[in-house]
């Protein structure tokens, strides 16, 4: 099979498009034929700096295919159907080997690029919320590059749930992409400090919940701006700055910081996150959750796809297509 491969961690450039061999189906597992791949932040993170399981190393968490081979030891899938499928690595390729419960049926009137955006953008983005951030209907939420996939689901979930939404992004034409998705007010925080902004909107208080996918100063700010007894849950380093928050100023008004990796409860605690994906790709499939796709590339231009994302130029997802 093609892969999107590297030998070694670094720019989008490391990548090479080679021919490797297929992946090998656990008994526990399935062999997906890929379709489309999702690019996620993670990946670009993972192929900058991360840990590769081998040489060469394919990235990738998510990608959206159909099922070519079902291990022995599985039961509740068979070869033909339409699968989004999770993994510490692998989906920048042609097939791609996952643990059968790192899958996830695609309901039969969704597409599949807009499948492969869903389990780990909108999970994150309600665990973020609601089981971590304990979102309440009529409580306020800032969430952090909103242009972003997961911020795009934080706020279409946040509004749903009757929250005022609140959300930063770099531009102008940027937030009023979102208005349609629920945000209730803008910040351009290349133009506007968020933390005097977000103070004011919230007539001084602060919003009850920051979700920050941006880490460095920026999760600094979200500690300042947050309500009393505010709740920040840290979900990403995106911003890639190398400055450490001054934890110590959660303490006069009693704040929390919860820092949040869906992976791990994907692991952990499958038998309530497995459920809710699934609950998720359904309403995407009837129009109740709306995904933004921005651009797509075929998988050998992955280096390509993986500067414009890096860029921060995307509105949506940024999908490969092998």
């Amino acid at each position: 099979m093609k892969a999107a491969v590297y030998y070694e961690t670094g720019s989008p450039d490391v990548f090479r498009y080679e021919e490797v061999p297929d992946p090998v189906c656990e008994p526990i597992g399935v062999v997906v034929d890929v379709q489309v791949v999702s690019i996620e932040g993670g990946d670009t993170l993972n192929r900058l700096a991360g840990a590769m399981a081998g040489t060469p190393h394919t990235v990738g968490y998510q990608c959206a295919g159909v099922i070519s081979q079902v291990g022995s030891g599985v039961v509740d899938r068979e070869v033909g159907q339409r699968v989004v499928c999770s993994g510490l690595h692998g989906s920048h390729a042609e097939k791609r080997a996952a643990p059968a419960a790192l899958t996830w049926v695609v309901p039969d009137d969704l597409d599949l690029p807009r499948a492969a955006c869903v389990p780990i953008a909108v999970g994150t983005a309600d665990d973020c919320l609601f089981e971590f951030g304990g979102l309440a209907r009529g409580e306020s939420v800032l969430v952090h590059a909103g242009a972003g996939a997961v911020g795009m689901a934080a706020i279409q979930l946040a509004s749903q749930a009757g929250a005022r939404v609140i959300a930063t992004a770099s531009s102008d034409e940027k937030l009023a992409r979102l208005a349609e998705f629920g945000l209730d007010h803008g910040i351009n925080y290349t133009a506007t400090d968020f933390v005097a902004a977000a103070r004011e909107l919230t007539d001084g208080r602060g919003p009850d919940l920051v979700v920050d996918s941006v880490g460095g100063r920026t999760l600094q700010g979200s500690i300042e701006c947050a309500a009393y007894r505010g709740r920040i849950v840290s979900v990403g380093d995106a911003g890639r700055e190398d400055f450490t928050p001054d934890v110590a100023l959660l303490r006069p008004e009693n704040k929390t910081l919860t820092g949040i990796f869906f992976g791990a409860e994907l692991f952990y605690n499958a038998g309530r996150v497995h459920p809710m994906v699934q609950r998720h790709l359904e309403a995407v499939a009837d129009g109740r959750l709306h995904i933004e796709i921005d651009r797509t590339y075929p998988l050998a231009e992955a280096a390509a796809a993986h500067a414009y994302v890096e860029s921060r130029a995307a509105v949506g997802r940024v999908l490969l297509i092998p």
